[in-house]
């Protein structure tokens, strides 16, 4: 099971149709759902919140709470759903997510979060993963990473996706958090140091894939977050660069994500909740501009088709040839 390159698990982002399109553009990224609370899955329509594509695969659910028995539950069903890893949040900062008692504010309580890791664990098996941040608010991320890193090691947790930031539960909003508090990469890579055994995935601020390869020579992954949303092109080199695989065509990729809409279009699915994953996917490219505003525009028409795809497609004009020097 390899982390060497995954896509972060992004609230109202990573949908399953987002994560056909990355899935298209790099078949070796490890692919993460949004955030999904364990009582929405216990409770809630199950097809509509965790069905996926085989096109998918590997995908991990990634789950919220903060009761080792219903994320058990929880974990259950997203094992029997045929995802290849469970991922508990131990990050998101939002005030929802605070008011729930999980996600950041977790890191207050590693013995809490290495319970629910063990529970997980015992109930599916499939891998238990955990992405947490350095600590909250006034926390010394030197102890509260560590104390995360241990408590949920020796419940048998092997993969760590951390992001090297804090998050400032008070006085910060989440996006605010996503930029404001300082990165440390230096500590990631101490946390790595100190323990060989587990895998370590860096995440946070990570531009672009040559930042992201350098990372490698301190932990065994990365994660991007909204430079692979906001610039999913950057894709298309993935499996080539981190994987030693071929490297993947941005227009195969395109003409077999406009079949896919196609069909879910068919099913019902709203145009614009498939192509507003697309929007930055030409960027730089001649026609990059009129393919958004065509699509932001007439996607979220009443009945809109595919056809408004295909049309936007076509504004679309090949790069300039490079004269030679």
């Amino acid at each position: 099971m390899s982390h060497r390159f995954c896509i972060a698990p992004m609230m109202e982002w990573t949908d399953r149709h987002c994560r056909v399109l990355h899935r298209l553009l790099s078949r070796r990224a490890r692919l993460y759902t949004e955030m999904v609370t364990a009582e929405a899955i216990i409770r809630g329509d199950r097809d509509r919140l965790l069905g996926f594509s085989d096109i998918e695969h590997p995908a991990a659910l990634q789950l919220g709470g903060a009761e080792p028995a219903r994320l058990a539950q929880a974990a259950r069903i997203g094992a029997d759903f045929g995802y290849d890893e469970i991922n508990l949040n131990v990050g998101c900062p939002s005030d929802r997510v605070q008011s729930g008692r999980f996600g950041a504010c977790l890191m207050r309580e590693p013995a809490l979060v290495a319970d629910c890791a063990a529970a997980m664990r015992a109930a599916v098996d499939i891998p238990v993963t955990v992405k947490c941040r350095i600590g909250v608010d006034e926390q010394d991320p030197e102890t509260s990473l560590r104390a995360t890193i241990a408590a949920c090691a020796q419940a048998g947790v092997r993969v760590f996706a951390v992001h090297a930031r804090k998050a400032w539960l008070a006085g910060l909003s989440p996006k605010e958090n996503r930029d404001v508090p300082p990165l440390d990469y230096d500590l990631v890579y101490r946390i790595k140091r100190e323990n060989p055994d587990l895998t370590v995935v860096i995440n946070g601020g990570i531009g672009d894939l040559d930042r992201a390869r350098d990372h490698l020579a301190h932990v065994d992954g990365v994660m991007l977050g909204r430079a692979a949303y906001q610039s999913p092109a950057m894709l298309a080199e993935v499996d080539a660069r981190f994987f030693a695989g071929p490297p993947q065509e941005v227009e195969a990729a395109v003409a077999v994500y406009v079949d896919y809409v196609a069909d879910q279009r068919g099913r019902g699915v709203p145009l614009n909740a498939m192509t507003r994953h697309m929007l930055g996917l030409f960027n730089g490219r001649p026609g990059a501009r009129q393919f958004r505003r065509h699509l932001s525009e007439a996607a979220t028409r009443p009945g809109a088709g595919v056809a408004v795809l295909i049309d936007a497609l076509a504004l679309i004009k090949p790069m300039p040839e490079r004269a030679a020097a």
